[in-house]
């Protein structure tokens, strides 16, 4: 099925270049104010919000972590838990008052109607189900017409137009075989499985790295123009906003700060919490002086030669699965290829790569979490073995994760000081109170609410989950700490104050990270030295000057020319 039959499949064409309007606006939310009751008593969430969604029209929500963004989707897909009450306003769908419909009407609206790209790719797909099922599954149930070689077709084609390569083998492939942004963008094939008329969008791009963000959001324009559903994209990435949307609404603690044209928000934005937020957007340096021979250089040699890690020959392969295995049909897949780093004593070293690069696997390896085939690593004058679990290697404590996926990586049992306790408790050898005042401090300074110690993660934004990740390796008091998209999840405000806090850490602690990201910027404001991964292999590596500026690989280049122009410098 080519991507034409599949766009027809998705709506009937859109006239964009229509000169008489609808009417009635496709979506409307007029005043709507809500409040979380609980045992401590009733919260305000949203107040007053109102804004309007054309069809065809790309509305980006924006705001700092915890400003409800995320509340005000769920509150027109209907999916808000019990706690939350709604006190006034209303939201109507193509004329209709979505609180005045059935239940009924409600499920048929959902899935069908309007669909949802979730911040947490791994809690929308099914652990126990391949995922190309998954795909075809949803085909199925939003049009029954369809015939099972069909539905397998699109299935087919929506993985390949979302970047999965190979997927008539990955078809059968299960979501802890993919690395964190493949399985975004499979959670965004589910999206355009059926036909909707509003894609609610939240942060469906925080996990992909540059290249794969823009085909996204090439590939959510082309859908926009060409089938006139309509987006409202949920995101604390400017550059995705300077990118894709018509229209920003910028909101703060629960109410509308700022609405306008995208152009308007960028260039003459009104209120000083949106200059403040433009403010804090990282830019990346590109000049464009270029050596003559486009060899990098080895970090090793660079500045302070006191060595802390070594890593050589590290080669790691994952056994093939399914049916194809079974009849010897699969060859086994190499995650990693003799790959080699070394790292310098308090120094920050970043690891860059597109998504399936190898980048998480060997950041697993380093701390422990993972095993390898082949290659050694060295921490100081001691040797490990890499081919055995972290925990008989003795990995596990010498080198602290923070983990791409927050809401995965807490325990949902634990409350927040449970949590910091035991990495308190783990650090010191010993039974310590959890309220001790190295915690506080931590919590204070991440810029968390103190309060947040007797909650659960699920009572957490993503971004505030996030930081708790960051003070629990940083409270263990490691000597490595390998970061995996730190701040991923954090916006624009926060990714700075956590990036000065991991920069001044790293130098009053005398400790070394390894900072894997797909962020070009930060990892440029960060990072002393940087290695590029590719399929599994050091692609180039080098300073951070010589990367950004004097680099001649074809794969940097391209990594590099991948950004938002908008904040590249």
């Amino acid at each position: 099925m080519t991507v034409e039959h599949v766009n027809t499949a998705l709506r009937p064409p859109f006239n964009a270049g229509s000169s008489t309007p609808p009417l009635v606006p496709l979506l409307r939310v007029e005043n709507l104010s809500l409040r979380h009751v609980s045992k401590a008593g009733p919260t305000t969430i949203l107040s007053d919000v109102s804004f309007e969604l054309g069809r065809g029209e790309i509305l980006g929500l924006i705001g700092e972590s915890g400003a409800g963004k995320s509340t005000v989707g769920n509150a027109i897909l209907g999916l808000l838990a019990p706690e939350f009450q709604q006190t006034s306003g209303s939201i109507s769908f193509d004329g209709k008052v979505l609180e005045m419909m059935t239940t009924e009407e409600r499920e048929t609206f959902r899935g069908k109607r309007i669909s949802a790209i979730f911040q947490d790719h791994t809690a929308s797909l099914d652990p126990l189900m391949c995922v190309g099922a998954q795909v075809e599954e949803t085909c199925l149930a939003v049009d029954g017409s369809l015939s099972r070689s069909a539905a397998r077709a699109r299935t087919l084609d929506l993985l390949a137009r979302v970047g999965i390569p190979q997927p008539e083998r990955r078809y059968h492939n299960y979501p802890h075989q993919f690395s964190g942004g493949q399985r975004q963008r499979i959670v965004i094939a589910i999206a355009l499985a059926g036909s909707p008329d509003i894609i609610i969008a939240d942060e469906p791009t925080s996990a992909l790295d540059a290249t794969v963000q823009k085909q996204v959001l090439e590939l959510l324009r082309t859908l926009v123009e060409e089938t006139g559903v309509s987006i409202i994209l949920v995101t604390h990435d400017m550059g995705v906003i300077s990118e894709i949307t018509d229209r920003v609404l910028v909101m703060r603690t629960g109410e509308v700060v700022e609405q306008a044209r995208t152009t308007t928000i960028l260039d003459q934005p009104c209120q000083d919490y949106t200059k403040r937020l433009l403010a804090a957007v990282p830019r990346l340096c590109t000049p464009s002086a270029h050596t003559e021979d486009g060899q990098g250089i080895d970090p090793a040699t660079l500045g302070d030669n006191r060595l802390l890690l070594v890593a050589k020959g590290v080669s790691k392969q994952f056994a093939p699965q399914g049916i194809a295995w079974s009849f010897g049909g699969s060859k086994p897949r190499f995650g990693l290829r003799d790959v080699g780093i070394q790292l310098p004593r308090g120094t920050i070293t970043g690891i860059v790569g597109e998504s399936g690069s190898g980048k998480t696997t060997f950041g697993r390896i380093l701390a422990g979490l993972d095993t390898a085939q082949a290659g050694r690593i060295k921490i100081g004058e001691r040797a490990f073995d890499i081919s055995r679990s972290g925990r008989r290697s003795g990995l596990i404590g010498r080198v602290q994760m923070i983990f791409q996926d927050p809401s995965a990586s807490l325990n949902p049992l634990m409350t927040i000081a449970e949590t910091l306790g035991e990495s308190v408790r783990f650090a010191a050898n010993a039974n310590i109170d959890p309220e001790l005042k190295n915690v506080t401090a931590m919590m204070d300074r991440l810029g968390l609410p103190r309060n947040l110690l007797s909650r659960h993660p699920h009572q957490l934004s993503g971004g505030q989950k996030q930081r708790v990740c960051i003070a629990r390796a940083l409270l263990a008091e490691p000597e490595i700490i390998v970061a995996d998209e730190p701040t991923s999840a954090l916006d624009v405000s926060v990714q700075a104050e956590i990036v000065k806090l991991l920069k001044d850490t790293i130098t009053e602690r005398d400790m070394t990270m390894v900072f894997i990201s797909h962020d070009l910027a930060i990892v440029q404001q960060m990072c002393s030295s940087i290695y590029i991964f590719k399929d599994g292999r050091v692609e180039d590596f080098g300073t951070s000057d010589f990367i950004f500026s004097r680099s001649d690989n074809p794969y940097t280049r391209a990594l590099i020319n991948a950004r938002p122009h908008r904040f590249t410098c």
